[in-house]
């Protein structure tokens, strides 16, 4: 150690810091070590084995130097550390001084505590403690009171697990759990306490299963125990999560326990492979006969998991409010912000699971309608099929307000698949009715409505839309109720109801033609009579063309004028349809079933009713419409618009090819499968014979069962207009302005075959070549050709007569037949007038006596007025008196007349009082009038 002399003296020695720190870090590492070494010995070792004085003592000078460079380095640090040292070592004296004054206080306290003792005897001493003890036990005694009666907790928990209040056993088993812990340093107690956890445990098992009967039962006093019990375990959430599983289990479970049953029932053995089976799997085994029961029965299954979903979310929206409303009330506000988190997810998690369990719900029927083919059924039960998943949709909508997209799809494409077969299979059902329709009138009713049909009962009835189109309630309400408001307290919406169809009894067909014996024996009065007019026949006077209610008076002058062209008063009015049409009329109700049921196949539904309604015109025009001398008359039978949707018709479903071509493509087969081949009329159908008018009764019968058909499309429009998509209504609107409306536009071409034959104008040319037109006197009496005529024409008024004893024959069509035989009559007469070879001024005269007489008594045969081209042979007759000059301005004005009328005008009537250069000239105008015909 250096003296404080040394240290004095190596500080006032001059020195360089830079040279110093030199040689301090010149120094080796080792001497800085904190281990301990003997610095001699290691300075030897180094030493070299042959030794040089002089090398050692620059050794030994440098390492003083370094020693004393360390040396004045630590004075340094002492010297400058000292004020600190001082002030530490005050500091240490103040504490002995401390230490000092704290012996004093403990030799005092000794001393009174000596004194204390002096001043206590042994006796009060014992006293305190015998009482001490004495709490002691008291206290002991308390505790082996309450875990003898947590001992017996466990029989009480049992009970009360029994009973199913869960609350009050939970509420009991934490507060012994409470108690426990209390005890805790009782050895007995640790055992009580791991007894009482497993209680708890089993205890939040028979909750788990609790909870899991809710899924298909719900009952509320039950479900508002068990939430009360999760509520006080603090589990809410969880047991959410738990009530979703057990809902997907539940329906899983369900669907498959459901159609177990009817697989080994229709089995009919216990074999057990069916149980191990997939429920995909197991769905295959069911057999048709059994399949719709299933159905009914799955549905229902499916609609009690779904209505218990159901009252638990009304359960949770109604203790919500309560909830919330005590909670305002409250002053926990902590307490308050966790049930809202609470109440916030369990909403979440009940609105999210509404449309996971009706998607599961969709996937668990599709699969079952996937097991089974649907076309092996037949059409009323397909439409029963629809009927349920229609309104297990309907149920799904209500539910979660889902649109079902898995179950349409599936269920259209089978029924769009059903549909085509069942569709193609009636059309060739309609095409056999057709070619052995004889006819023949169906007397029904003349208050006859397809709603009295049994296909059509579904539209009679309002119904609340929330009601399955097959089952409709006899009672409206003005409120729609949804059907689990309806069945929430009980019922279930697919319960199969006994079909009620054979008790009622479509009264639709009338006897005999007629409704009952007295209008019978009062159709066939003779109403010119001085009798009175039965009241039935004056309501009977409507006008069909206009629809027009009748006047509530009608008198006799009246009947007796219309009795010339009505030949309905012998019968009834009522429609006039055949069986056929009957069968179309409930296809179409059948049909409008299937579109009611399932709504995204309306527009298929509708096409294929529509080509119903093609077909019938069709086979209809082609028995008694098609004559190919119609057109060439002129006369504007068929319109445009007819001709154009029987070019259509014909296009597009009639097969007019007799057998298929073997070298034909597969898209032109394709293309024949989807049409029908041209129907023929029956043998039995006589349409050559002149005493049933041509076959005048069927060709009313099947032209006005077309019209009445026509008339139910019209009445169905707004139905199917209200179902048809948006994108889709063109196409029906299309088909009833050009399809449906042409029907009545039949009429003309089909009468017009009945009245070209029902009077001899051939005859009528033969006598009016005989006659001679260039007499010399003006006449005052007519020809007999008249006479011929009118007869021809009384002939013709007494055969519809008859005919109109087999068929009513309404006023439109008896004013169509009587146009048309009047057009042709005044046609011919025309025509004979164009085939005088010679003609005076009286012979015109003549002409002009002849067709007034004929129209005097004509008008007493009909009442149509004006008759028909009666100017057009009355201008014919005229023209005869016109100028040079007028006649070639007439000619181009009335082109309605024909090449050779014309010319015989120009050379025969007027040759007498032209020139042959006018008459040429007007020849040229008549060639140039005609050219663009050819």
């Amino acid at each position: 150690m250096l003296t404080l002399e040394e240290f004095r003296e190596l500080r006032e020695q001059p020195s360089d810091p830079q040279a110093e720190q030199e040689l301090i870090n010149s120094i080796e590492q080792v001497y800085f070590s904190t281990d301990s070494f003997d610095i001699v010995k290691y300075e030897l070792e180094k030493l070299p084995p042959v030794l040089n004085l002089q090398e050692l003592e620059e050794y030994r000078d440098k390492l003083k130097q370094q020693q004393a460079a360390v040396s004045k380095k630590v004075a340094d640090l002492i010297l400058e550390k000292q004020p600190a040292y001082v002030k530490e070592l005050e500091r240490v004296t103040s504490l002995q001084t401390g230490l000092q004054l704290a012996a004093v206080i403990c030799t005092n306290g000794r001393r009174h505590l000596n004194i204390a003792k002096e001043g206590f005897t042994q006796a009060s001493l014992g006293l305190l403690a015998n009482q001490r003890k004495r709490q002691l036990l008291i206290g002991l005694l308390k505790s082996l009171r309450t875990i003898k009666t947590l001992q017996r907790t466990d029989v009480r928990l049992s009970e009360m697990l029994e009973e199913e209040d869960y609350p009050g056993a939970i509420q009991l088993c934490l507060e012994c759990q409470k108690a426990a812990s209390t005890f805790k340093h009782y050895s007995c107690i640790s055992e009580l306490n791991s007894k009482l956890q497993d209680t708890l445990e089993q205890i939040e098992e028979q909750l788990d299963v609790a909870l899991s009967k809710i899924c298909k039962n719900f009952d509320i006093n039950h479900y508002t125990k068990v939430q009360q019990a999760y509520r006080l375990l603090g589990k809410t959430q969880t047991a959410m999560d738990q009530l979703h599983m057990h809902f997907t289990q539940a329906i899983h479970n369900t669907v498959f326990q459901v159609v177990l049953g009817y697989v080994e029932l229709c089995a009919g053995n216990t074999d057990t492979k069916f149980q191990k089976l997939q429920y995909k799997d197991l769905c295959t085994h069911v057999t048709p006969d059994s399949y719709i029961p299933c159905l009914a029965d799955l549905c229902k299954a499916l609609w009690e998991v779904m209505l218990s979903y159901y009252r638990t979310m009304e359960w949770h929206e109604k203790h919500d409010n309560e909830d919330t409303t005590s909670a305002s009330d409250g002053s926990n506000m902590m307490g308050a912000e966790e049930t809202n988190f609470d109440r916030g997810y369990i909403k979440k998690k009940l609105e999210h699971g509404l449309t996971r369990i009706w998607q599961d719900v969709q996937l668990k029927v599709k699969t079952y309608l996937l097991g089974t083919d649907l076309s092996i059924f037949k059409y009323d039960d397909f439409i029963f099929v629809l009927d349920i998943i229609s309104r297990l949709m309907q149920v799904g909508e209500e539910f979660c307000g889902s649109k079902s997209e898995v179950l349409q799809e599936s269920i259209r494409k089978q029924s769009v698949n059903y549909f085509k077969n069942y569709h193609r299979t009636r059309l060739d059902e309609l095409r056999m009715f057709l070619e052995n329709e004889t006819w023949e009138l169906c007397p029904v009713k003349s208050n006859f409505s397809i709603l009295q049909l049994h296909e059509f009962k579904f539209m009679e009835q309002s119904r609340s839309p929330s009601v399955s189109p097959s089952k409709q309630s006899s009672a409206t309400s003005s409120k729609t109720v949804t059907l689990f408001e309806q069945y929430c307290s009980g019922g279930n919406p697919f319960e199969i109801q006994a079909d009620h169809k054979d008790e009622e009894t479509e009264d639709v067909l009338a006897s005999n033609g007629y409704e009952s014996d007295e209008q019978e024996k009062n159709a066939y009065q003779e109403y010119d009579s001085d009798s009175d007019v039965p009241e039935e026949l004056k309501r009977d006077f409507v006008d069909e063309q206009t629809g027009d209610a009748p006047v509530k008076s009608v008198s006799r002058e009246t009947l007796k004028s219309r009795k010339k062209s009505d030949y309905s008063l012998n019968k009834v009015n009522a429609p006039i349809l055949t069986n056929t049409t009957l069968n179309v009329i409930r296809l179409v109700g059948k049909y409008m079933q299937m579109m009611n049921i399932l709504k995204p196949i309306a527009f298929d539904v509708i096409h294929f009713m529509s080509q119903l309604f093609d077909y019938y015109l069709y086979a209809i025009y082609t028995f008694f419409g098609r004559n190919d001398s119609l057109e060439s008359t002129g006369l504007g039978l068929s319109s445009s618009r007819l001709r154009t949707t029987l070019n259509r018709i014909q296009e597009s479903l009639i097969d007019l090819e007799v057998s298929a071509d073997p070298a034909a493509t597969l898209t032109a087969a394709e293309e024949r499968k989807e049409k029908v081949p041209s129907p023929h009329l029956s043998h039995l159908v006589i349409l050559t014979s002149g005493d049933t008018l041509y076959g005048l009764a069927e060709r009313v019968v099947a032209t006005e069962s077309l019209v009445f058909l026509a008339e139910q499309f019209e009445f169905l429009q707004p139905h199917l207009d209200a179902v048809m998509p948006a994108v889709k209504k063109p196409f029906l609107q299309q088909f009833y302005s050009q399809t449906v409306s042409t029907a009545s536009e039949l009429r003309k071409p089909i009468y017009w075959i009945v009245a070209g034959k029902a009077i001899d104008y051939e005859q009528m040319l033969l006598l009016m070549a005989n006659v001679k037109w260039d007499v010399k006197e003006i006449m005052s009496q007519h020809n007999i050709y008249v006479d011929t005529l009118l007869k021809e024409f009384e002939q013709f008024n007494m055969r519809l007569n008859e005919v109109s004893k087999r068929v009513r024959i309404p006023l439109p069509v008896s004013n169509i037949l009587w146009e048309h035989c009047i057009r042709l009559a005044n046609r011919t007469i025309v025509e004979g007038y164009a085939n005088v070879k010679k003609c005076s001024n009286e012979g015109r005269a003549l002409m002009q006596l002849d067709f007034q007489q004929f129209l005097m008594k004509l008008e007493k045969l009909t009442d149509i007025r004006p008759i028909p081209d009666k100017e057009f042979v009355e201008t014919y007759i005229k023209a005869y008196y016109l100028t040079e000059n007028d006649m070639e301005r007439w000619i181009k004005e009335h082109r309605e007349y024909s090449t050779k009328q014309l010319t015989n005008l120009v050379n025969v009537c007027l040759g007498s009082h032209i020139n042959k250069k006018a008459r040429q000239k007007l020849l040229s105008a008549i060639d140039d009038i005609d050219r663009p015909k050819r």
